[in-house]
């Protein structure tokens, strides 16, 4: 079977529209008649929430620094399933990426770079200009992009905040010159901007009809200004052979640990994982990971919804408690019944905003109680990989258990008695430090670990769920008593 056609958007740098042409393109060619599978490079969650509105389908991420390098190709493979085309939206600039200690010069392409996800799935890319401050020196600047490393495949250049049309006729001839077809010309349009706060877009979930009416608007002017048949042939010269396909089955089964689904005697433990506005960030295989590795897998909304009924584990991922501070203590319900959750040795694995959750406050807002620690919103930003070295057995990782995983928030918390660390590792300075909590049944930290990447972790938390359930009572058990 052919790959998938499949196009790179990247840029020179950091702002230079790739959300704004990538959004738009994959709703343009959604409108087009194109089944368009979206991913984003990198760790970020927030930009794959405007590609799912835009395809109708779960945006996904495509990053080596978390899942390693052998697991990038085969989970496009899977993205890719039942599409005609995929789209991925680069990080920063193209070659920018992590530079590894044993790798001072970084390479040709940074680790995990847009580049470097290209070659991994040998896709073509489309280089986005912010053209607002080039004229006739275009040209030196793309033959450069070009010449670096031949392996990547630059197919074409999209201009963006193109000012009149003796400008864009300038850098059509920029571009002649350096060899690249223009694929598309964006004029300037604040009207196609996202709104951004502290830690950059406001994600879709939490703008639900406006992020709808934005990358309609997306589509709409995207998909006029941009040659589509052109891109769409392009996408088309993607070199890489089959590949198989990612599948949570086989990563439970080949990389898992623990008693995975259970046998066929075994009653599924059910995990309820937060969403809604406050916590919108996390992968789509944990779920996928969760399910196979035998989990009934129930979402639910921290601002307003109580504890899922029978819930044997929670997950709380990342997002914006901040945000939702007042709300999210409105809701006494969940917080209480997620302290007797803890208290009653059930999993809790909580990332980021799940953290800040589980403290006794957070801005001075009652939170859940769960850890005694307080949170605080700060003017810091708190940025980057880590290669985190887990200090204790915990329901998700073993001690010694090394992972690689990204930090990103501006909040601080401070612990107020003696918690056993999660995890250990050496900021950019060499200085060793330890983060986030272990307590019982609980794992907490900032740090956003990737699922596929660490497949055993999964089964061994819904593993100890299934015992937390067979321990101490159900909750299905206890909740169908209360009724009945």
């Amino acid at each position: 079977m052919s790959p998938v056609p499949a196009v790179v958007i990247a840029a020179p740098a950091s702002g230079s529209g790739k959300t704004t042409v990538s959004t738009g393109l994959i709703g343009a060619l959604r409108t087009a008649g194109h089944r368009v599978a979206p991913f984003k490079v990198g760790p970020d969650y927030i930009d794959p929430g405007y590609h799912a509105v835009a395809a109708g389908v779960v945006g996904r991420n495509l990053d080596p620094n978390l899942v390693g390098t052998d697991v990038v190709a085969p989970l496009f493979a899977a993205g890719t399933a039942g599409a005609d085309i995929a789209v991925v939206e680069g990080v920063m600039g193209l070659f920018d990426g992590r530079i590894l200690p044993d790798d001072a010069d970084g390479g040709p392409s940074g680790f995990g770079s847009t580049a470097h996800v290209a070659q991994l799935i040998g896709a073509p890319v489309v280089l986005v200009v912010d053209a607002a401050g080039h004229s006739q020196s275009l040209a030196a600047l793309l033959q450069g992009f070009v010449g670096y490393d031949p392996s990547i495949h630059v197919a074409g250049v999209v201009l963006n905040r193109v000012g009149s049309d003796r400008h864009e006729t300038v850098l059509r001839q920029a571009c002649a010159r350096a060899g690249l077809p223009v694929f598309g010309v964006l004029r300037r349009d604040p009207h196609l901007q996202v709104p951004s706060r502290h830690l950059g877009l406001i994600p879709a979930a939490e703008r639900r009809d406006d992020a709808v009416r934005a990358v309609a608007a997306m589509a709409t002017t995207v998909g006029a200004a941009l040659d589509l048949p052109a891109i769409v042939a392009a996408a088309r010269s993607r070199g890489q052979g089959p590949v198989d396909a990612w599948s949570a089955a086989d990563a439970v089964a080949t990389g898992g640990s623990g008693s995975g689904s259970g046998g066929s005697g075994a009653r599924r433990p059910i995990v309820a994982v937060a969403g809604g506005a406050a916590f919108t960030f996390g992968y789509a295989e944990h779920s996928e990971l969760l399910t196979a590795a035998g989990a009934d897998v129930v979402g639910f909304d921290p601002l307003n919804d109580p504890l899922p009924p029978g819930t044997d584990a929670v997950v709380v991922g990342g997002g914006f408690p901040e945000e939702h501070a007042e709300v999210l203590s409105a809701n006494e319900p969940l917080r209480t019944g997620l302290a007797a959750h803890a208290r009653a040795g059930r999993p809790i694995l909580a990332e980021c905003a799940g953290l800040l959750y589980l403290a006794t406050e957070l801005d001075g807002h009652p939170m859940a109680g769960v850890l005694d620690v307080v949170g605080r919103f700060g003017p810091t930003l708190t940025l980057g990989y880590r290669d985190g070295v887990a200090v204790a057995d915990s329901v998700a990782f073993v001690a010694g258990e090394r992972v690689t995983g990204h930090e990103f928030h501006r909040s601080t918390v401070e612990a107020g008695g003696e918690i056993t660390p999660a995890w250990a590792w050496r900021d950019h300075q060499g200085s060793a430090g330890t983060h986030g909590f272990v307590q019982a049944s609980v794992h907490a930290s900032y740090l956003h670990v990737h699922p596929a990447g660490h497949p055993a972790a999964v089964t061994r938390f819904v593993s100890a769920a299934r015992r937390a359930a067979e321990v101490t009572g159900s909750g299905r058990d206890e909740a169908a008593e209360r009724t009945g």
